[in-house]
């Protein structure tokens, strides 16, 4: 879920240097200094990424049907949601919150504008596990778009929980107080919503800083981010991703991702 943009964060396409490359890396490994360090708010999904799992590829040749998605963030601002829809793009993700600190500015535009052209959209939130309790923030996350209603067309909620863009790469947290945070954001999402968020990460990210642990496959839809051909090794537990984020250059705006399934299987995880 690359390297800082300036304004808020998103789940999106991006344009990478080497310098810019070389400067997030060391963001991931250690607390940066100030002349570093993005701004509050500025994290979206698939940031660390290309610093970390390797450039944007392309996804190998469909061997089963699979639905065209994106997701964006306020890095986008207004988009033009009918030539993503003219385009094959079904489902969309907006990001909505960040921490307990942030609101996407964009969000209304983004979230009601998939909507109006006929996609099935979601909204986002961008962990960080070091400002406050996961339930704290899964409760500012619902307060702020995160809900979720029965009307075909609205997906529950994502939790993306990835690379820190502000310091530490697992937040300084241990393996087993990361689970218990996500545990605690989880858990409080379905009491607010009756549904079970989906989950947003990379393979090598969970596995450094949850042990890998394969305890919420069972109730939670996986999207996993992989910039290459295939989505590769899966977080333990989970046998199939739900979506794939497969790169952050698509053709049209936004990260593109693929959902597992036909349309009509998107419109089922929509309808819980």
């Amino acid at each position: 879920m690359p390297v800082h943009r300036s304004g808020t964060a998103r789940v999106g396409r991006l344009t990478v240097t080497g310098a810019l490359l070389a400067a997030f890396s060391v963001l991931c490994t250690a607390p940066s200094s100030a002349d570093t360090t993005p701004a509050r708010g500025s994290a979206y999904m698939g940031m660390g990424v290309l610093a970390h799992d390797g450039r944007s590829g392309t996804p190998a040749t469909r061997k089963a049907t699979k639905t065209e998605g994106v997701d964006v963030s306020s890095y986008e601002g207004n988009v033009a949601w009918s030539t993503l829809w003219n385009s094959g793009v079904k489902w969309a993700y907006t990001k909505a919150t960040e921490g307990t600190y942030y609101t996407n500015s964009s969000f209304k535009q983004q979230y009601n504008g998939s909507y109006n052209v006929g996609m099935i959209r979601g909204a986002y939130h961008f962990a960080t596990p070091d400002t406050s309790s996961g339930a704290t923030q899964a409760n500012y996350f619902v307060d702020h778009g995160g809900s979720w209603s029965r009307n075909s067309k609205t997906l529950p909620g994502v939790l993306d929980i990835e690379w820190n863009p502000y310091g530490a790469t697992c937040y300084g947290k241990s393996a087993s107080s990361m689970v218990s945070w996500i545990a605690d954001f989880l858990k409080t999402y379905k009491a607010r919503t009756g549904r079970e968020a989906v989950i947003y990460t990379a393979t090598s990210w969970w596995t450094q800083c949850t042990g890998n642990y394969g305890g919420f496959a069972s109730k939670n839809p996986l999207w996993i981010a992989r910039y290459a051909s295939t989505a590769g090794t899966l977080p333990a537990g989970w046998g199939y991703y739900t979506m794939w984020q497969y790169t952050s250059s698509g053709p049209t705006v936004g990260d593109h991702d693929r959902f597992n399934g036909a349309l009509d299987r998107v419109k089922a995880l929509a309808n819980g």
